[in-house]
């Protein structure tokens, strides 16, 4: 017996979990809204757990290598460049914080050649106006007027099924906004380095042999406009350390873009509703200062087919399924969520004066050992295996 899904959005998260639907036998559709299916965005940090689950999809190393450029974070350093915390460059350290500077464009194209190559049907240019959550062992999901076993809603921070099926979880402005750039590298750019500043963050990775990704994330009342993307950051970053002064010299003014960073805190308090399951920001979107955000959605997409579309293929009932899928995945995010709460008020939402050189002074001081623990928390994640049917 074949099983229908329509995902409910082309970007990672939903790319992914079309993947590895269709990878366990289901017949899939992606439901994108866009004439073209593409990624908006520059570039990211592609931590381990990324890397994990990209690889439960599917892909082997050589395509993870082929993926972008290998580095390290290197660690954290003052406005000024004064070192905040520096990350020691041995081997146990070295492999907590591994990194693959990635274009966001890459992945994306990857995962969209996958998607086809396995059966997914994309369609384009869809709208999701109506919807209808159905009931596991009753009534089909109806989403765009196509009847679905189950529907997964991946369809990014300002979801559209996020905002059906659970209306009061609004989204909350951050109160800031955020640069992005690609650029042409320079040799110096090896790493990852992050920069704090009052109210401020700046960021550099190199994504491949000739260009560095960056960002600078900024306290900024919502939609505001500005005549010149890249005057307006080299104004708020004036006077920042070298490197940040550099890169963004080094970057012509019609590759920088902006947004207003969203989240929702807490994120949702069920992850399905009927035969409706969330995944990536459209679930859980956090703050971005634990860069976690491309990574949660590729182990999400991962999970919907390891504990949701082995099991039902098998001819297991969907309702324990999706329990076990938000048992499993709503904790895993919830941390993230906080984390990058807490990194925020200690990190970038940090405001100016004493508050700066009391966080630095004490960060200095923190032990490698404790770094390499969070990183572990954090990026240590590893796909579960598929789960058994429940009859």
């Amino acid at each position: 017996m074949s099983h229908a899904a329509v995902v409910v959005g082309g970007g990672i998260a939903g790319l992914a979990a079309a993947i590895s639907l269709a990878r366990t036998g289901w017949e899939v559709t992606v439901a994108e809204r866009a004439a073209t299916p593409t990624e908006l965005g520059a570039g990211f940090a592609m931590a381990r757990n990324a890397v994990a689950a990209f690889r439960a999809l599917g892909f082997d190393d050589d395509t993870v290598g082929l993926l972008g450029y290998r580095t390290r974070a290197a660690g954290t350093w003052a406005f000024d460049g004064r070192p905040i915390l520096t990350l020691a460059d041995d081997a146990r350290t070295r492999a907590a914080v591994a990194l693959i500077g990635m274009n966001r464009r890459r992945i994306h194209h990857v995962l969209l050649e996958r998607a086809r190559a396995v059966g997914v049907d994309i369609e384009t240019g869809l709208e999701v106006a109506t919807l209808s959550a159905g009931a596991p062992g009753g009534a089909p999901a109806v989403v765009a007027g196509r009847e679905a076993d189950l529907v997964v809603g991946a369809d990014g921070m300002f979801s559209a099924v996020r905002d059906a099926l659970f209306s009061p979880h609004r989204l909350t402005y951050s109160g800031y906004s955020s640069w992005r750039a690609l650029t042409a590298r320079t040799p110096e750019v090896t790493t990852l380095r992050q920069f704090w500043g009052p109210h401020a963050e700046f960021g550099l990775i190199p994504v491949s042999e000739e260009l560095t990704y960056w960002y600078g994330y900024v306290a900024m009342p919502s939609r505001t406009r500005l005549d010149d993307e890249l005057a307006a950051a080299r104004e708020r970053f004036a006077g920042w350390a070298r490197p940040v002064l550099d890169v963004m010299d080094a970057t012509e003014p019609g590759a920088v873009m902006r947004h207003d960073v969203y989240h929702l805190p807490g994120g949702l308090p069920s992850y399905t509703h009927g035969r409706v399951v969330m995944i990536g920001d459209a679930a859980h979107g956090f703050l971005p200062t634990m860069g976690q955000g491309v990574a949660t959605a590729l182990e999400d997409g991962a999970c919907i087919g390891l504990i949701i579309g082995h099991p039902v293929a098998a001819g297991g009932r969907l309702a324990p399924a999706l329990a076990e899928f938000d048992a499993m995945r709503r904790p895993r995010s919830r941390a993230l969520g906080r984390a990058a709460m807490a990194t925020a008020r200690i990190g970038a939402h940090l405001g100016g004066g004493r508050r700066q050189s009391v966080r630095n002074a004490l960060m200095r001081v923190t032990p490698a050992g404790l770094v390499n623990r969070g990183a572990d928390a954090a990026m240590g994640w590893q796909p579960p295996p598929p789960a058994a049917p429940r009859f």
